[in-house]
């Protein structure tokens, strides 16, 4: 487990990775990659068993973003954890670049599944835990999904199968950041009560704030939270947290930031979290 001044620093470099990025390549769900940047580190750097020099290994724990569209803190992360080199970076959604827009397996080590079509990680990474089980392997499986992605009925048949079938070796973290692609989560379909759902459907629950890094790291520390039961992490998140005109709103789903945006987001971020 790493300090929390290590991990406020991880955060800081995987936010303006994911800030110049999306400007360089003037695309989109800047504030979906911010609201999860947190996670990412939390998982990355304090609990999945990985080694980057060897990203096929067995044994290693598996990592989905069923939020695929969220891609970019997901590269950003990979390369801050070692798995490519900085440079990899310039490709994003680039012509002849190798990073798409939405997470794809091959594209960069480390990635498990391609996906971007929503509702599809929770099933995929379901298969595996199940294999897992199966196969007596000693890997465990996370995957992070939005709060908007829950509105998918894929989620909940992959929910209701793994709560059936005890795995235990599975975690669900939902960023709960409250706003979907066109409007508040709780105005399109509200989710509420999130932690008894899963709990009802057989899983253990626990409800963390998704930008402290003490709370993220117990709480991945702490997995499974049950035995015999799969874990859910129900994540408190900002959409667009670090920029103050980006952070709780829907315009920055897709809006990519001008010249001017882009110096004050650089320079709150920087500022931020140099006083964390």
């Amino acid at each position: 487990m790493i300090s929390e001044a290590e991990f406020s620093e991880k955060a800081r470099n995987v936010r303006l990775s994911v800030l110049r990025m999306i400007k360089r390549a003037k695309a989109a769900h800047i504030g979906a990659a911010f609201s999860i940047v947190e996670l990412l580190v939390g998982l990355y750097f304090s609990a999945l068993r990985i080694d980057p020099k060897k990203p096929s290994e067995p044994s290693r724990d598996r990592f989905i973003l069923s939020k695929g569209h969220s891609c970019a803190a997901l590269y950003a992360t990979l390369v801050e954890r070692g798995f490519a080199g900085s440079k990899v970076l310039e490709g994003f959604c680039a012509d002849n670049g190798t990073l798409w827009g939405h997470s794809t397996a091959g594209t960069l080590p480390g990635i498990e599944a391609s996906t971007g079509s929503l509702g599809h990680g929770l099933p995929i990474g379901v298969g595996m835990a199940l294999a897992g089980k199966m196969d007596k392997a000693p890997y465990r499986v996370f995957v992070l999904l939005g709060d908007g992605e829950m509105d998918e009925g894929s989620v909940w048949e992959a929910l209701l199968f793994a709560g059936h079938r005890k795995l235990d070796n599975l975690v669900a973290i939902v960023d709960y950041n409250k706003v979907q692609s066109f409007g508040m989560t709780a105005d399109v379909l509200g989710l509420e009560p999130l932690a008894a759902k899963f709990k009802a459907a057989n899983w253990s629950a626990r409800e963390i704030n998704g930008h402290s890094a003490k709370e993220i790291m117990e709480a991945l520390a702490a997995v499974p939270l049950e035995k015999g039961k799969p874990t859910a992490i129900i994540a408190h998140t900002i959409k667009g947290k670090g920029v103050s005109f980006m952070e709780g709103t829907v315009d920055w789903h897709y809006k990519c930031p001008d010249d001017e945006q882009y110096k004050q987001a650089e320079r709150e971020i920087l500022e931020a979290e140099t006083h964390a």
